[in-house]
């Protein structure tokens, strides 16, 4: 989908970069977070990124390439996918290197102390409050192209319906023939000039795609809210994901499913963990889908249905963010010796583990030298099993903060954009009514990007395409608000 440039009376609707960084600041101040480092910490990170731990496992021969968004640095993941191999021949082999952190930070030292408050990578427009400082976390560990490695490298046989056959991880040196986009990689696909390498990786996600629907998994097709930062100037806009990025996304799950399997059959691991709906809420959306008038078939599962909804639907809209109430609650669960009751993620469908990320989450080095040892047949470290207990609370604080994060600087953006419209009038949706007073509830506006609270005298038409006035924006306090025009 090609990308939207949010206008207003044929100019861009945007904000000054320079307040809006000053009011970045604010909120890393009253959240206590900052993207620098202790020196002590960055004079660590520095020594580590000239003197890693190497594996003596050299696969600089497979030729990886990353996907990323086209400013990330911090490449935790590189691909290579071959049509079978071995006894293999009908299916595929998923090779998925991830950036070694174990190589570079070492369990006690400055570096990981200060990963251990942080928790993961806070993102908000272009401000990044990293995990580990950028010596390692956008330089030696990170996955560069033409650049020798030290990696987990998973190897991954799946058969020619996508299923799984088997699954190893091993460290190794690896090296990135490329750093490419999802735009270019789309494009190329488009055109039909894309590597073989990403035909198999469509084959594969459509695949694994196809499994997800039956195990019962589910992820909601929203458009991803972004910010756009031109030189000084911000702006917002709405984005849906392009093809590759469900592919690619879909390796991912493919590995965190096989860590999962791993860590389950031998008794310790640290999982991702949802537990499955409660049936209330689930007739609560389809009381929800019956005020949209959207049919929702009695025999039609939950999954089923959310796949047949278009986001480009006003009402389908609404529907889906309702639908992101049962994929509240998700949390870590770690363990040695005995599973505990709940394993599962219901989103997936399936035991799953944050395993793809190490440079951005903490709980995925974590997670990886598990995963690790047990495919190596080797005791887990004893500096892992003695964290498992504490992981998933540091993991909830950090993610909760994260999400604080990432919403107040939305909010910022978003009341400076609209600071100088108070008073005018924008087309939008009501994609939520508040359950205890149907006159409040959220609103989307097409252009610019906002998801903002609404309020009216008379109850708000869920669902609904509205002309929605804005009656205040506030960048000092982030708020804004509407009302039905």
């Amino acid at each position: 989908m090609p990308r939207r440039v949010v206008r207003l009376r044929d100019e861009v609707l945007s904000a000054d970069g320079e307040t809006l960084r000053a009011g970045i600041g604010a909120i890393q101040e009253e959240l206590q977070v900052t993207p620098t480092f202790p020196p002590e910490v960055e004079q660590v990170a520095q020594t580590a990124a000239k003197n890693p731990r190497l594996p003596e496992r050299d696969r600089t021969d497979l030729p990886f390439v990353t996907i990323d968004p086209a400013s990330a640095q911090d490449l935790d993941q590189a691909l290579h996918i071959e049509r079978g191999s071995g006894g293999n021949q009908d299916g595929y082999t998923v090779f998925y290197a991830i950036a070694d952190v174990g190589a570079f930070v070492a369990p006690g030292d400055p570096v990981d102390d200060e990963a251990h408050k942080r928790g993961e990578t806070l993102y908000g427009a272009d401000s990044k409050v990293p995990l580990y400082p950028k010596a390692l976390s956008e330089d030696a560990a990170s996955l560069l192209a033409d650049q020798v490695r030290p990696a987990l490298l998973w190897t991954i046989e799946l058969d020619g319906d996508g299923d799984t056959v088997a699954g190893r991880v091993e460290r190794a040196l690896v090296r990135s023939r490329a750093k490419l986009s999802y735009e270019a990689v789309q494009q190329q696909l488009d055109q039909g000039t894309a590597d073989p390498v990403f035909t198999l990786l469509k084959e594969v996600g459509e695949r694994r795609l196809q499994k997800e629907a039956e195990r019962g998994g589910v992820s909601l097709p929203l458009p991803e809210q972004e910010v756009r930062v031109d030189g000084d100037h911000w702006s917002l806009a709405f984005r849906q994901q392009h093809p590759v990025e469900q592919w690619n996304a879909q390796i991912s799950l493919l590995t965190g499913m096989t860590a999962a399997k791993l860590m389950v059959g031998n008794r310790t691991g640290l999982l991702r963990t949802l537990a499955p709906a409660d049936p209330r809420d689930v007739k609560r959306l389809r009381r929800t889908a019956r005020a949209l008038r959207i049919d929702w078939p009695e025999n039609q599962s939950y999954p089923e249905f959310v796949r047949s909804l278009d986001p480009a639907t006003s009402s389908h809209a609404a529907m889906l963010v309702a639908c992101t109430r049962l994929l509240r609650g998700s949390g870590y669960v770690g363990f040695a010796g005995e599973l505990p009751e709940h394993t599962g993620h219901s989103a997936i469908a399936a035991d799953y583990a944050h395993v793809t990320a190490p440079l951005r989450r903490l709980v995925d080095r974590y997670a990886l030298e598990i995963s690790v040892a047990l495919s190596n047949g080797d005791e887990v470290p004893g500096w892992v099993v003695e964290r498992l207990g504490e992981l998933p609370k540091t993991m909830q604080g950090s993610t909760r903060r994260a999400n604080q994060y990432e919403r107040a600087v939305l909010d910022l953006v978003e009341a400076a954009v609209l600071r100088a419209h108070v008073g005018e009038s924008f087309d939008g949706v009501v994609v939520e009514v508040d359950d205890r007073d149907q006159r409040k509830g959220d609103v989307t506006i097409r252009e610019p990007a906002v998801e903002a609270s609404i309020r009216d005298d008379q109850n708000l038409p869920l669902g609904t395409d509205v002309r929605a006035r804005l009656t205040a924006a506030d960048p000092q306090t982030r708020t804004i608000r509407f009302e039905l025009a």
